[in-house]
C-alpha cells in the first residue's frame, strides 16, 4: 500500500519534483496511464465511461525527480449531481498542479469533447502537453489521425507526445518531457510511495472495478461501494462491504440467480485484493437499495462524493 506514515528523507542534490494533472475525456485511458506510469495497479480501469470517480494521486519517484500524478475524472457533459462534484474535481485539479498531461485517444480523430478541454486549458497558467494514448490501436500509415491534434496542440504551443499505456511503448519520453516543467522540490512522499489513497478506498474500488466488467447498462454508473469492516490478521484479512444501487431492479441483477453474479463478482475482486495484500482474504458484499442516491447531496457525502478542495 503506502509508506505514508514513514518518515520523509532530505532529497539529494538537484532534486526536481511536482504535480501534474491527467485530464481529459472519459475513457481515453488516465487511469491505465497512472498505473503504467506508477508501475503499481492503484487506479481501477474498465471499458466503461467515467470509471474514475476520486482524484486519485500517483507517485513516480525515480533517483532524480517524483512527479505527483492527479489522476481525474473524465471531463464531459454531467447528467446528474454526481457527474457535476466530478467535473468539478477534474477542473478543481487545473489549478493544484505544475503542469497538466492533456490525454487524447490516439485512435481516432479529434472531438468536439477534445475541443471543449483544448479551450479549458487555454486559460490555464501552467504548461501544457498534449499526450496521444493508444498509439497500439492506430492503423499504420494514418496520419491523418495524428494531423487534427498536430494542428490543435501547435495552435497553442503545446507539445505533443504519443504513447501506448498498455504497451508502454513511448512512456519514457513523455517521463522526460513532463519532467522539464518541474523546479528543484523535496519529496511530497516518502521513496517507496505510490499512492496516498486510504486502503478502505482502494479496497472498494477494487470491487466497484469487477462490478463494471460483470454488469453493463445503467448499473455501473448507479453504484457505489462502501467498505463497512476491515479485520487485518496475521493469517487472513476480513473484509465485509455494501454495495449501493438505486433500485431494485438494479439489485436484483447484481445478486444474479440464486446469487450467482454477486458471488462472480466477489470471487474476481477477493483474487484483485489478494494481489494487493499478498495475502488471504475473506470478503462479504452485500447489496442494498439507496434511492436516487446521486442526486443527493446528502447521500453523495456520506458515500464518499465530496467537491475537492
Amino acid at each position: 500500500m503506502t509508506s505514508a506514515f514513514f518518515p520523509i528523507p532530505d532529497p539529494p542534490p538537484d532534486f526536481k519534483s511536482g504535480f501534474v494533472a491527467i485530464v481529459g475525456r472519459p475513457n481515453v485511458g488516465k487511469s491505465t496511464l497512472v498505473n503504467s506510469l506508477v508501475g503499481h495497479k492503484i487506479a481501477i480501469t474498465s471499458p466503461t465511461a467515467q470509471t474514475t470517480r476520486r482524484m486519485l494521486r500517483g507517485i513516480l519517484t525515480t533517483s532524480t525527480a517524483q512527479i505527483v500524478f492527479l489522476d481525474t475524472p473524465g471531463i464531459h457533459k454531467p447528467q446528474h449531481l454526481l457527474g457535476q462534484v466530478l467535473v468539478k474535481n477534474a477542473l478543481t485539479a487545473l489549478g493544484l498542479v505544475d503542469s497538466v498531461l492533456f490525454v487524447a485517444d490516439g485512435s481516432g480523430v479529434v472531438g468536439r469533447g477534445d475541443l471543449y478541454i483544448a479551450d479549458l486549458l487555454a486559460k490555464v497558467a501552467v504548461p501544457v502537453v498534449m499526450g496521444l494514448n493508444k498509439a497500439d490501436l492506430q492503423p499504420t500509415a494514418c496520419a491523418e489521425l495524428d494531423r487534427g491534434y498536430q494542428e490543435l496542440a501547435a495552435r497553442h504551443h503545446w507539445s505533443l507526445v504519443k504513447f501506448s499505456a498498455l504497451t508502454g511503448a513511448g512512456l519514457l519520453p513523455l517521463q522526460e518531457q513532463l519532467l522539464t516543467f518541474l523546479e528543484p522540490g523535496p519529496y511530497y512522499y516518502p521513496p517507496d510511495c505510490h499512492t496516498d489513497q486510504p486502503e478502505v478506498l482502494i479496497l472498494a474500488e477494487l470491487i466497484r472495478e469487477q462490478i463494471l466488467h460483470h454488469t453493463r447498462a445503467e448499473i455501473p454508473h448507479a453504484v457505489a461501494v462502501v467498505i463497512d469492516q476491515l479485520e487485518e490478521t496475521p493469517k487472513i484479512t476480513r473484509i465485509l462491504a455494501t454495495i449501493y444501487v438505486e433500485r431494485p431492479s438494479q439489485r436484483a441483477i447484481l445478486l444474479g440467480k440464486g446469487g450467482l453474479m454477486l458471488k462472480s463478482i466477489g470471487t474476481t475482486a477477493r483474487q484483485e485484493i489478494q494481489k494487493l495484500i499478498c495475502g488471504p482474504v475473506y470478503l462479504e458484499l452485500f447489496v442494498k437499495v439507496q434511492p436516487h442516491w446521486r442526486q443527493s447531496p446528502g447521500q453523495l457525502a456520506e458515500l464518499g462524493y465530496r467537491v475537492e478542495s
